[in-house]
């Protein structure tokens, strides 16, 4: 029971134990708000899902794969595989599903997990996701918001041109921000190689999705029109 116990504080106040009241409050009082302003399922996922791979992204570095892709991209710099990039383009999805259940409110839950992921997630990892999330997904928010496209090309264009976004500031970021502390020099993140993979991984989902509403929006089962 202790290790269960254990293990249940070292995730909810991952900082410091002594944090878990006050951790416990704040994410009670979140999960209220979200509720007030009338966000349900996909709400809860969306404001859990932003600090949780903040989080990842900070203890998950990615796969080495500069000897599998070099022949593709050179070797000038490192060349990472992170599978956590294609959870992160489904950030943009959920966001448009989530925008459907609550309208603008959206906004409100977006600054609320940018808030958390300080928290859960090392500082310069959390400032440059904060950045690249406020970018990325003002500019999601607005195209899904004012085109009149059918919802199933909404969700793919509105991630096709947040998931670039998102990810020239993130890695932009995370980049500067080992080479002033030391721990990489500075192109090991952010470079082509890293951009493109980190794209494709983060379109795959929105793909996917886009793909299912298609299919239900032809069978009726879906109003394409749908806000």
């Amino acid at each position: 029971m202790d290790v269960v116990w254990n293990e249940f504080v070292s995730i909810v106040a991952s900082r410091d134990p002594a944090h878990l009241p006050f951790v416990l409050a704040g994410l009670v009082a979140t999960g209220l708000l979200i509720w007030r302003l009338r966000g349900r399922a996909w709400a809860y996922v969306y404001v859990a899902l932003i600090p949780f791979l903040n989080w990842s992204f900070g203890k998950v570095s990615g796969i080495d794969a500069t000897n599998e892709l070099g022949w593709l991209f050179g070797t000038a710099h490192t060349i990472l595989v992170n599978p956590l990039t294609i959870a992160t383009g489904m950030v943009f999805v959920i966001r448009d599903f989530v925008q459907r259940e609550m309208g603008h409110r959206v906004l409100v839950l977006m600054a609320l997990a940018i808030g958390w992921s300080f928290y859960y997630s090392w500082p310069v990892i959390a400032i440059a996701s904060g950045l690249a999330f406020a970018v990325s997904e003002t500019v999601d928010w607005l195209l899904f918001t004012f085109t009149k496209y059918r919802l199933s090309t909404r969700i793919l264009l509105s991630s096709a041109l947040a998931a670039p976004i998102d990810t020239t500031v993130f890695l932009y970021g995370a980049d500067l921000a080992q080479a002033m502390a030391g721990t990489a020099q500075p192109g090991d993140l952010f470079n082509l190689p890293n951009w493109v993979l980190f794209i494709l991984g983060k379109m795959v989902g929105a793909v996917v999705v886009s793909w299912m509403v298609r299919q239900r929006e032809n069978r009726g089962e879906v109003d394409p029109a749908a806000a």
